[in-house]
């Protein structure tokens, strides 16, 4: 087992320990919000192209995806009132420490896409992104933290995202993937929660 990969998983065990309360009432929240499942399970694109899937707490209500888009713009009247909380302090992405623990994803990584976005990279670099287990955060979180926001005031927004945000994420995940180590993974760990509580 990699240094990385034991880093992997013992942040996320103890983790997991420390935040275990917040887990019992974030699911008592959602529970008295809406109806639906606590948790909200996507199919993703993982390491080397295998699909996975990535587990988070429920935003919107439960039957969201049938009712529009697979990103999230602006005041999305799909994101219940806890909904909104729980984006906002990035508690809704708690529960992919389970996905770490699995094997599935790292803490850091690129961020795993669904697949009609997957297909949308170029081929000349998506085996080489798919190199790396994708992460609960990278460079490209960190920049695109408020990302439903920045969409909002698009005509189309999934047209602006796969044209314009789509490619600047690709370059990113490339960065990550070309400079990674133990080191790189500290730093934005660190920055993720600079990013979301500061």
């Amino acid at each position: 087992m990699s240094s990385e990969r034991i880093f992997d998983v013992v942040l996320s065990i103890v983790g997991l320990a420390v935040i275990s309360p917040i887990f019992l009432l974030v699911a008592w929240a959602i529970g008295r919000d809406s109806s639906g499942p606590v948790f909200f399970r996507q199919v993703r694109i993982g390491k080397a192209g295998k699909p996975f899937r990535i587990y988070k707490f429920r935003t919107m209500v439960s039957d969201a995806e049938q009712k529009g888009m697979q990103i999230t713009v602006g005041q999305d009247n799909r994101v219940t009132r806890i909904g909104k909380v729980l984006r906002k302090y990035k508690i809704d992405e708690l529960p992919q420490l389970i996905n770490v623990i699995l094997g599935d994803m790292s803490l850091v990584g690129p961020r795993p896409e669904v697949p009609r976005y997957v297909a949308k990279w170029p081929a000349d670099v998506r085996e080489e992104i798919l190199s790396a287990r994708p992460g609960i955060t990278d460079f490209a979180s960190i920049e695109f933290k408020d990302e439903n926001a920045l969409l909002a005031g698009a005509q189309d927004p999934e047209k602006v995202y796969v044209e314009q945000i789509l490619p600047v994420k690709i370059d990113y995940y490339l960065k990550y993937v070309r400079e990674r180590s133990l080191w790189l993974d500290v730093k934005l760990i660190f920055r993720t929660l600079q990013a979301i509580f500061l």
